[in-house]
C-alpha cells in the first residue's frame, strides 16, 4: 500500500500526510458508511500541534460527505475503539503518531467493531486520494453533516477503566509518565479514583514536547522518578497510551515480555487464560519462552505489529496476547492494546500476589 501500513497512514505533518489527504480521508468515509444512513463518525486525538489541523480537515471532508462528526478531544488510542464498538458508529478516527517525534502524524482508522480498518477499505481510500477525479457527492442543505462536541465518550472510557478494578489501591505510591500525550487527561484521574497516591509526570503537554525525553521510549525518567520518590510502582504510556511499560520499586524496567509472562501466569491461576496460550511476535525474547515452558503455558508468534497480535487472538480466541514494547492485549476487555487498562491489570497482580512488581 502506498499510504497506509501497519498502524494507518503515517508521516510528516503537511510534508507525507498533509491536510489535504486528511480531507479525502473524510470525504471518502463520510461516502463509503453514508449510502444506506447519515453516518457516525468519531474522531479522538493526541497533543500534537498538528493533531487540531488534522481534526479540522477530517471534518469538513466527513460533514461535507454528510456524516454527522463526534469529537472525543485529547484522548487514548483505544479509547475511541471503545466508543465506537459500545455506541454503535459506523467508524472511527484517532489522529496521532504514537511514540513518533512531535513533527510526525497519523491518522488510525478503525472500523465499527473496534478493529483496525480492513486492507480492502483503507485501498479504496488510497485510490480516491489518488485520483484525478472527485466523483463523491458533496451533500446539501439539510443533508450536510454536523460536528458535535462528545467529550462524554471519554468520561464513559474513564468510568469503563475505573469499573475493572476489583480492588482498591489505597495506600500504594504510583508513578506515572504521560509522554506529554493522551494519557494525560484519563491515567492519573483513574488511579486516583481507584485509591493510589498518584505521582505523574509528562502531564504538560504544549503541542511539541509529547514523547520528547519522556513516555515509555524514555523509560529512564520513570526510573529515576520511582526510585527518588521511594515509589511502589511505575508505569510510562507512549503518545497515544495504547502501550505501557512498568518500573518496579527497584527502579527495574519490566517489558511487554514480562508483563504477558505475570499476566498469563495470573490468567492461568484464575482459570481465564484461554486455550491455555499467550500470544506473542517474532521480536519477544527466547527467554520468555523459556519461563512459559516451566509453568506449562503454550504461546503463538506473529509478525512484528500489533494487528497481526489481534488477528491471530481473534481468530483462535485466546484471552492475552502482545508485544515486546509494551501493546497488551486483554481480549476480554478490549479489542486493542490499552496502556492504562495494561496498568490497571498489573496492580492487580500485585495486590492479588500482596507483592512488589
Amino acid at each position: 500500500m502506498k499510504y497506509f501500513g501497519t498502524d494507518g497512514f503515517r508521516g510528516e505533518a503537511n510534508v507525507n500526510l498533509n491536510v489535504m489527504h486528511a480531507y479525502k480521508v473524510g470525504r471518502f468515509l463520510g461516502r463509503y458508511y453514508g449510502k444506506e444512513h447519515k453516518a457516525r463518525v468519531v474522531i479522538g486525538k493526541d497533543t500534537r500541534r498538528s493533531s487540531y489541523m488534522f481534526e479540522d480537515a477530517l471534518c469538513a471532508g466527513l460533514t461535507a460527505s454528510g456524516a454527522d462528526v463526534y469529537l472525543l478531544h485529547v484522548t487514548p488510542t483505544p479509547s475511541v475503539s471503545y466508543v465506537v464498538r459500545t455506541e454503535k458508529f459506523d467508524c472511527g478516527i484517532m489522529i496521532s503518531a504514537s511514540h513518533n517525534p512531535y513533527y510526525d502524524n497519523g491518522l488510525k482508522v478503525i472500523n465499527g467493531k473496534g478493529h483496525k480498518m480492513e486492507a480492502e477499505v483503507e485501498e479504496k481510500i488510497e485510490a480516491y486520494i489518488d485520483s484525478e477525479v472527485d466523483d463523491i457527492p458533496m451533500a446539501t442543505r439539510e443533508n450536510i453533516g454536523c460536528t458535535i462536541d462528545y467529550a462524554i465518550g471519554r468520561h464513559r472510557y474513564i468510568g469503563y477503566l475505573m469499573s475493572l478494578a476489583t480492588r482498591s489501591f489505597k495506600n500504594i505510591k504510583v508513578g506515572l509518565d504521560c509522554a506529554n500525550g493522551s494519557s494525560y487527561s484519563v491515567a492519573k484521574g483513574v488511579f486516583d479514583a481507584l485509591g493510589a497516591q498518584t505521582f505523574a509526570i509528562g502531564m504538560n503537554p504544549d503541542g511539541t514536547n509529547i514523547n520528547d525525553n519522556c513516555g515509555s521510549t524514555h523509560i529512564d525518567n520513570l526510573q529515576k522518578f520511582v526510585v527518588e520518590n521511594n515509589l511502589d510502582v511505575g508505569f510510562a504510556y507512549d503518545g497515544d497510551a495504547d502501550r505501557c511499560l512498568a518500573v518496579d520499586d527497584k527502579g527495574q524496567v519490566i517489558d511487554g515480555d514480562a508483563i504477558l509472562y505475570l499476566c498469563g501466569c495470573y490468567l492461568k491461576d484464575k482459570g481465564e487464560l484461554n486455550n491455555n496460550t499467550v500470544v506473542t511476535t517474532i521480536m519477544s525474547n527466547m527467554g520468555l519462552y523459556k519461563a512459559f515452558d516451566k509453568v506449562g503455558i503454550s504461546y503463538e508468534k506473529t509478525s512484528v505489529g500489533d494487528k497481526y497480535v489481534n488477528a491471530n487472538m481473534m481468530q483462535f480466541g485466546h484471552s492475552l496476547g502482545g508485544e515486546q514494547s509494551g501493546h497488551i492485549i486483554f481480549s476480554k476487555y478490549a479489542v486493542t492494546g490499552d496502556g492504562v487498562l495494561s496498568s490497571l491489570m498489573r496492580m492487580e497482580v500485585m495486590l492479588e500476589k500482596n507483592e512488589k512488581l
